[in-house]
């Protein structure tokens, strides 16, 4: 394990489109800043976001085009203007804020700003930039160029010379396209320099960025049209199974994900370099990274891709041990967390535990089933991470609202303490318990009932749209979170 997860911290779960502002999300401008600094001022030396990925038409983070590509959505338009790449008068509502493929207007405009009235230096950072990250932004740059002209349609439904990748077709692509493709790796590159201005500014101030690896990729994505061979694939293209989980606590019929499965004996003959190359660009990116649904690098839920639910789906094994080694070979010991919920096996443990991997502690999850229960504060160890609830969860007050009278009074019971409102209560637990890490997402600093809950798993309507305001946090809040951080030792 990494010896940034072996302190005492506190953390705070927030997506960076939750933060507060005129956009309509949340972006890296001076509201990211702003919330650092509160971090700071709290004794806050952790801020975990969702994926920074770009995303499908629904929001998800979890389903995103590139694995490596920042949302542009993210980026800060104000801070352009600042830097006189973009003429205030320039902007319009049409493209300010809109998606992502309405937006290309907007950053055009600054692009032909660049060109004309940046200093030489800018330029030659520019250039730096598409050359070391050619070896995802070249195919990403002209996937989206391509999916532009053909409306948006996913990568199976091109025309057969793009969606088969013929060479001179791709080739007459790339000089028709250089403007548009021009445009979209200048975009990445003002996504990459705002968020890594940010994340100096997160460092110099004593907090570490914690992101999130989804462990599949979506289908329509510039990864699977540029790697078919990594997954599992027929010779068309299609996927025979795709990716899910087999019925649990959030789902009655399981969660068919429809991302496709990976050709692990393709990429074992590679020595992953696919993965190696993924997670080395997000260690770039952040401090510590979640590699999320960690229990599919053991096995995984194979759903055959006509059935419309999760049910009839079956395990099948990884190299989970193998893939870990080569990152481990090839970037050294680095802060990783496994994202160990749901159906865990004594084999998944035995993955994470190889690798000295902490994982994840859930409040919600641990009370009315009795003393055995794994989330229950006694069962942790320093190795772990522990929330209240994350982003697929209900607030902490919307789950104290949900749940039966014998899990609150078991909850009251076993935490021992009345006197308090039983969401405190659950704060106060994470964050006194011998978990190395205590992650509270914002929403229950703010005591925010379900009206603020992030994503409701199996549902693709209405997710992904919380954002706070500050004049929600009240000086009681951040003085009770202050003083708890302090009083259980993790600042």
């Amino acid at each position: 394990m990494n010896n940034l997860l072996n302190k005492r911290r506190a953390g705070v779960l927030l997506h960076i489109t939750s933060l507060p502002g005129a956009d309509k999300q949340g972006n890296l401008g001076k509201e990211a800043y702003n919330f650092i600094d509160f971090l700071q001022n709290s004794g806050v030396t952790v801020w975990q976001t969702l994926p920074l990925g770009v995303t499908h038409a629904d929001g998800s983070p979890y389903q995103c085009l590139s694995a490596h590509a920042g949302n542009p959505l993210l980026i800060d338009i104000d801070n352009l203007v600042e830097i006189n790449w973009l003429d205030a008068s320039e902007q319009c509502e049409e493209c300010k804020g809109s998606v992502v493929f309405n937006r290309n207007c907007l950053i055009a405009k600054v692009f032909k700003g660049f060109l004309e009235r940046a200093q030489q230096i800018d330029k030659e950072e520019f250039a730096q930039f598409c050359k070391d990250k050619a070896y995802w932004l070249d195919d990403y740059a002209l996937f989206m160029a391509l999916r532009k002209i053909f409306n948006q349609q996913c990568w199976n439904q091109w025309p057969t010379p793009f969606k088969e990748r013929e060479p001179n077709s791709l080739k007459e692509a790339t000089i028709r396209l250089a403007e548009d493709i021009g445009s979209i790796k200048f975009e990445q590159f003002i996504f990459f320099k705002q968020w890594m201005a940010l994340k100096t500014y997160a460092n110099t101030h004593d907090v570490l960025l914690f992101g999130d690896i989804p462990i599949f990729v979506s289908y329509d994505s510039a990864d699977v049209w540029a790697n078919r061979n990594v997954f599992k694939l027929n010779e068309n293209g299609d996927m025979s199974v795709v990716a899910g989980v087999p019925p649990d606590y959030f789902s009655e019929t399981g969660q068919r994900w429809g991302n496709p499965h990976y050709d692990w004996e393709y990429l074992e003959k590679t020595n992953f370099s696919w993965w190696v190359e993924r997670m080395e660009s997000q260690l770039e990116q952040f401090d510590i990274l979640r590699i999320d649904h960690f229990r599919g690098l053991e096995a995984a839920w194979e759903i055959p891709a006509d059935e419309q639910t999760a049910q009839n789906g079956e395990w099948v094994k990884a190299p989970g041990s193998a893939l870990l080694t080569a990152i481990k070979t090839k970037l050294g010991s680095i802060p990783l967390v496994a994202e160990d919920l749901g159906i865990i096996t004594p084999e998944v443990e035995a993955l994470r535990d190889e690798f000295n991997l902490p994982g994840m502690k859930i409040l919600h999850f641990a009370f009315g089933s009795g003393p055995e229960n794994p989330y229950l504060p006694s069962h942790y160890g320093q190795n772990s991470v522990v929330y209240t609830g994350t982003h697929d969860n209900d607030t902490t007050i919307g789950w104290t609202h949900s749940i039966q009278d014998y899990e609150r009074n078991h909850a009251y019971d076993y935490l021992g303490n009345p006197s308090i409102p039983l969401h405190c209560a659950l704060i106060q637990a994470a964050l006194s318990s011998v978990a190395n890490l205590a992650i509270i997402p914002m929403q229950d600093i703010l005591e925010l009932g379900s009206e603020a809950r992030m994503n409701t798993p199996g549902t693709t309507i209405g997710n992904w749209k919380w954002r706070f305001q500050w004049s929600q946090l009240s000086r009681d809040q951040v003085g009770r979170f202050t003083y708890l951080i302090s009083l259980f030792n993790r600042k």
